[in-house]
């Protein structure tokens, strides 16, 4: 139930509990799942100073990530290749992706909050070979 001081600041419904303030209308496409998946992002334009970040997910859906990082160079507007999920095994199956950060938050702890939609895929990342090619049949 309400307390004193919220049915003197807040509007409640006709059975008694605190009506929820109206939010935003909900932008994203498709749901967001919270997992933390390990990801390595770099800038795509050579003509910005390069870094390379490895980062775990936040929040990820189908079409965009947001993650936490201590990185300042992350500007809205900025393409990105990120390689997600992203593993040293040389077996493992990398893709690497084009995107583009849409949001940038400032963080209470000092970090950063960094939103990006993916734009299309690179392709996979292998990160093995197999030795020379045997043209006999």
């Amino acid at each position: 139930m309400a307390t004193q001081q919220d049915l003197m600041t807040k509007k409640l419904t006709t059975d008694g509990f605190l009506k929820r303030p109206s939010s935003s209308t909900e932008r994203r496409g498709s749901r967001r799942c919270k997992i933390t998946q390990l990801m390595r992002i770099r800038p795509s334009d050579p003509n910005l100073e390069h870094f390379e970040d490895m980062r775990g997910t936040t929040s990820v859906s189908r079409s965009g990530v947001y993650f936490q990082s201590s990185e300042v160079g992350y500007e809205v507007g900025m393409r990105l290749f990120v390689t997600m999920p992203y593993s040293k095994d040389p077996a493992s199956m990398n893709r690497e992706y084009l995107a583009e950060v849409v949001r940038r938050d400032i963080l209470p702890t000092g970090m950063y909050g960094i939103g990006f939609k993916i734009l299309m895929e690179m392709g996979i990342q292998h990160t093995y070979n197999f030795g020379a090619t045997n043209s006999q049949r």
